[in-house]
């Protein structure tokens, strides 16, 4: 006879695994939003809400639009506060204790923090986060923490998690699709590993691979998103293999660049393809037999229940204009359609970029900015500067300095106007903006002027002679030289509200 599936190994997986992309989330936060959005931050928190409200007309205005805590009352203190608070949170979630109120809190938390984040905090994975933290409220039981508690895990809580990694994995394909001609004569990986946010130390490696082995990487990638993810509703052993395919596949991306958490993120919901037949299989003697008594006296909750459908109808409702957005022929990626960020659609790398572009920030000490003057440059965490620079694995953690910059390589200063507060806090050798970089060239004094130059850089083939991992070529001047008592920048930062007037 037959046996219904359950889930109690399924939730105590996804939720230590949540627990961790948490914590590494809440972790970037406490060690790099007071630099980004503090009270001197690069983009101010206090300019920033003065300007909200102006617009809105009041604090709850703007709560109703973005919820966040910090509407209401914020400091430098409350940020790190929050964000140290939530990576305690995680912690626990990952040593084993996670009910409903922990997860609220820590939705609540980080949804504080998205919604005042600005630029830096406009990815497709912070929103993505929050839909995946929102179901986690209702897998568990509300207070008691224990991995197998009395409560069984929410059947329909599973399917909303493959309702999600559905959604992810099928909008991901057809942005492709509809994007990049690249993809559809399966060319992508000629570039990509090169092109990509942040290389790692093995994306030189898959991209000097043979061509037919790179074409079929983008056929693995359509296995993944685009074939893989209607076996969600099929019999356990077809589903259990599309979950496998799926996982694998965020695996390969983690070992090819460094895609901040995004992939660690997108395998919790592909977590819930798996029911506990194929935990037994791979988790400790003990962890499974634990599940099996707690399977055995398990009592469920009538109101655990009730609230666990509600939020189904109510994913379904909000299902709606995302699906809408799936079908079309202009479909757009990493958007939600509600405040709370409960039911989003979501994409990646809909078009690749075929050459790798570069912001560099130099510096230099001399009288003058002329052809005489020595430059030196700025590293980033992990952007590729320094020719023999080997790339660093720092995914899941997210430098976000980094991640804009690649972004504004590919455009200019009017696009991002908040460089110009970057280099006048550069000028002055601000320990805040210093240590979202690497080593301070000018450690002494600061320097007299800061330019940023725009560089082509390419992949040096391994084993060249010089050891170089990298080749670059100078293609201009991206901001020309600017020093302290440059007025044109005096005046534009005023106006921004970035410096007093007086």
């Amino acid at each position: 006879m037959k046996t219904s599936p359950t889930y109690w190994l399924t939730r105590f997986v996804i939720l230590r695994w949540l627990g961790l992309v948490y914590a590494v989330a809440f972790l970037a936060a406490a060690r790099q939003i007071i630099p980004l959005i503090g009270s001197h931050g690069i983009l101010p928190i206090d300019l920033f809400i003065q300007q909200a409200q102006g617009a809105l007309g009041s604090p709850m205005a703007c709560f109703l639009r973005l919820p966040s805590l910090f509407w209401f009352f914020h400091s430098d203190t409350l940020l790190q506060t929050t964000a140290w608070l939530g990576f305690g949170l995680s912690c626990v979630v990952v040593a084993g204790y996670a009910n409903g109120l922990m997860m609220i809190i820590l939705w609540a938390l980080y949804m504080s923090i998205v919604h005042i984040g600005q630029d830096w905090y406009g990815y497709g994975w912070e929103i993505q986060l929050l839909e995946t933290g929102f179901l986690a409220i209702f897998l568990c039981p509300w207070l008691d923490g224990r991995p197998f508690g009395k409560r069984p895990p929410l059947v329909a809580v599973i399917w909303l998690y493959r309702w999600l990694i559905f959604r992810i994995m099928l909008g991901s394909a057809l942005i492709k699709l509809r994007g990049d001609e690249c993809w559809r004569d399966l060319t992508a990986l000629y570039y990509h590993f090169e092109t990509q946010p942040i290389p790692n130390a093995f994306s030189r490696h898959f991209h000097f691979a043979p061509h037919w082995m790179l074409k079929a990487g983008v056929l693995f990638n359509f296995l993944a998103e685009l074939v893989a993810p209607w076996f969600i509703v099929t019999p356990r052993l077809f589903r259990h293999t599309a979950g496998v395919i799926m996982v694998l596949f965020q695996i390969t991306l983690i070992f090819s660049g460094n895609l901040s958490f995004l992939n660690w993120l997108t395998i919790v919901p592909a977590l819930a393809c798996f029911d506990d037949s194929f935990w037994a299989k791979l988790l400790p003697k003990s962890l499974v037999n634990h599940a099996v008594k707690a399977q055995a006296s398990a009592e469920p909750s009538k109101p655990m229940q009730v609230a666990g459908w509600i939020v189904a109808v109510l994913v379904l409702f909000l299902s709606i204009k995302p699906v809408m957005n799936l079908i079309s022929d202009t479909q757009i990626m990493n958007t939600s359609f509600d405040p709370l960020e409960l039911v989003n659609t979501y994409g990646a790398f809909g078009s690749i970029g075929k050459e790798r572009l570069n912001v560099v920030f130099q510096g230099t000490d001399a009288d003058k900015p002329d052809a005489k003057a020595v430059w030196k440059d700025y590293l980033y965490r992990a952007l590729p500067v320094a020719l023999n620079q080997r790339p660093v694995q720092i995914a899941p953690y997210q430098p976000r300095l980094d991640w804009q910059m690649w972004f504004a390589s590919m455009s200019n200063v009017n696009q991002y106007p908040w460089t110009l507060h970057l280099v006048w806090k550069l000028l002055h050798n601000d320990p805040g903006v210093l240590s979202l970089l690497g080593p301070n060239p000018f450690a002494d004094k600061p320097p007299r002027y800061i330019r940023a130059t725009l560089y082509r850089y390419q992949f040096a083939p391994p084993g060249n002679l010089t050891g170089d991992w990298w080749t670059r070529e100078p293609l201009g001047q991206w901001l020309p030289p600017l020093s302290l008592d440059n007025k044109q920048l005096i005046i534009f930062l005023k106006e921004e509200g970035w410096l007093p007037n007086s």
